[in-house]
């Protein structure tokens, strides 16, 4: 009998460390295929909270955050690309050239998995990253949102009148204090069984050795 397993996956779609995790962790899941069963839920994470509508072009806003130099910034974007490779996701080369707000994301990512289930919820993530970090759409353009929403088969009218309204604002802004207060300051944060916390995106090898740790009581 496998053992049964509750994983939140905590991220935001601007987050390109969560796009390599996610691809690394269901790697991980298809090699403990068998021993762990997961029941995988997204949460939600904004990197940058107040960022405003329009966006901010990305050297501009990672050189004022994390005080960066060019070099700094394509050596990262350089490893970023490579470790996406490794994981099967494709970073479109210089497609991502500013950086949005996320919040209707997150709203649409919570509607997914409330009225659809964690499947659907689990197909919307892989469209919003594709959508931002393959082809540089905005993830804050609400057209963009809903193309990403009728690719793998969700109600686009439903959406629409989601995105029109403060629907699972309340809820989405709930979750992200809770995580804040539990001390998660940077993502992707994989909780297991709300006890343990393997932070980054590592490599599958990495998440697989620590689920079947996890399932052995270790």
């Amino acid at each position: 009998m496998p053992a049964a397993m509750k994983i939140d996956f905590v991220s935001d779609i601007s987050c390109p460390w969560c796009a390599i995790g996610l691809n690394a962790l269901e790697q991980a899941l298809a090699e403990v295929q068998g021993e762990i069963s997961a029941d995988l839920h997204f949460q939600p994470f904004e990197l940058n909270p107040q960022m405003p509508a329009e966006g901010q072009d990305i050297d501009e806003h990672i050189a004022q955050k994390y005080g960066a130099s060019k070099e700094q910034m394509a050596a990262n974007r350089e490893q970023i690309r490579r470790r996406g490779e490794e994981v099967g996701f494709i970073f479109g080369e210089g497609k991502r050239s500013r950086i949005y707000n996320t919040f209707d994301a997150h709203r649409l990512l919570h509607w997914a998995e409330e009225e659809e289930g964690q499947g659907r919820q689990r197909e919307l993530k892989h469209a919003l990253f594709e959508a931002y970090f393959t082809r540089g759409e905005s993830p804050g353009d609400h057209a963009v949102l809903l193309a990403a929403v009728e690719s793998v088969g969700l109600d686009r009218d439903r959406a629409a009148a989601i995105l029109g309204s403060d629907a699972y604002a309340a809820e989405v802004r709930e979750r992200e204090r809770m995580y804040l207060d539990a001390g998660i300051h940077s993502v992707p944060a994989v909780i297991i069984n709300d006890r343990h916390l393997i932070s980054g995106g590592q490599p599958a090898q990495v998440f697989a050795q620590a689920l079947r740790q996890i399932a052995a009581g270790g």
